[in-house]
């Protein structure tokens, strides 16, 4: 990696026991991505984040740079890992 490139964050936005959230997280998983996985059970400052660019509330929110999937959309996630090269 050039040492001027900035690395694309990824995050996943998760609720525990949620099927649809560890799905997307086993896919990045299994495509050697590092994410952050940031429980939104009872935060309402992180919520609040996920309705402001998404307007939505569910999860998983999946955020690449600062683009985002709502779902576990794992073709539009590639996409997005596709065009960020990760």
């Amino acid at each position: 990696m050039r040492t001027n490139q900035k690395k694309v964050e990824v995050k996943v936005y998760s609720t525990p026991g949620c099927i649809f959230c560890k799905r997307v997280k086993d896919f990045l998983r299994e495509k050697n991505v590092e994410f952050e996985d940031i429980n939104v059970a009872g935060n309402e400052e992180v919520k609040e984040i996920i309705f402001d660019k998404t307007g939505q509330l569910s999860v998983p929110v999946t955020q690449v740079g600062n683009e985002f999937v709502v779902g576990d959309d794992l073709k539009k996630i590639q996409e997005l890992l596709n065009k960020y090269k990760l």
